[in-house]
C-alpha cells in the first residue's frame, strides 16, 4: 500500500473512530506476526501494558495472533499503535 493510501486509510478510520464513540474507551487490538521473538517483543512495545496481551498461536506454530485490550483516551491513540506498528516487517492487523 502506497503511503498516499495509508494515509488515507488512517484519516478515514480516525474519523469513524471520533464519531461512533465514547471516550475513553476499551479498544480492542488484533495483530499477526511470524513466530519470532523479535517480532513478538516489538508488538508488547506498542502496549502500555503488555501483560494484557493473550498470544494464539497457528496450527503449524508458523504464526502468532496477539490480542490486547487497552483502554485508550482518544482516536489519536490508536492510530498511533497502528503507525508505530506499520514498522513491524510481516505484522497483518486484523
Amino acid at each position: 500500500m502506497d503511503n498516499l493510501t495509508m494515509k488515507d486509510n488512517l484519516d478515514n478510520f480516525r474519523d469513524l473512530l471520533a464519531e461512533n464513540k465514547e471516550w475513553p474507551m476499551l479498544y480492542y487490538f488484533k495483530f499477526i506476526v511470524s513466530n519470532d521473538q523479535k517480532k513478538l517483543d516489538q508488538v508488547k512495545e506498542l502496549f502500555a501494558d503488555p501483560s494484557a496481551i493473550t498470544y494464539r498461536t497457528s496450527r503449524d506454530i508458523r504464526f502468532i495472533s496477539l490480542s490486547c485490550k487497552q483502554y485508550m483516551p482518544d482516536p489519536e491513540s490508536i492510530i498511533s499503535i497502528y503507525k508505530r506498528a506499520g514498522f513491524i516487517d510481516g505484522l497483518i492487523a486484523i
